[in-house]
């Protein structure tokens, strides 16, 4: 599977962002396809959890910076995993990951 993200994304403190997310398999898209969202903040070493999809719902971390601030934009059956950030905040800066995977 090829994983694509925009390797810059801009936004402004108070604004919305898309952080698109799209792949390519070689294999049909099983039903048992995940996306993973992590963000390492700026500075800091460790990577959180903050968006998962799986067994066809997205999961929306409903603790840390990012509650009910999400939006999931993604359909996997077009090959796409992307996420929208709301209201954003000078500590959403950092990297963001997106991890898809398309057993077996």
């Amino acid at each position: 599977i090829h994983v694509y993200t925009q390797r810059e994304v801009y936004g402004t403190v108070g604004s919305r962002v898309t952080l698109s997310c799209s792949f390519w398999s070689s294999e049909w898209i099983s039903e048992d396809i995940s996306i993973t969202w992590h963000f390492q903040a700026e500075g800091s070493r460790d990577s959180i959890s903050i968006f998962h999809y799986a067994k066809g719902q997205p999961y929306i971390d409903d603790v840390g910076s990012f509650k009910e601030r999400m939006e999931w934009v993604g359909n996997p059956r077009r090959k796409d995993g992307s996420i929208v950030i709301h209201s954003l905040e000078p500590t959403d800066n950092g990297t963001f990951t997106c991890d898809v995977k398309n057993p077996p």
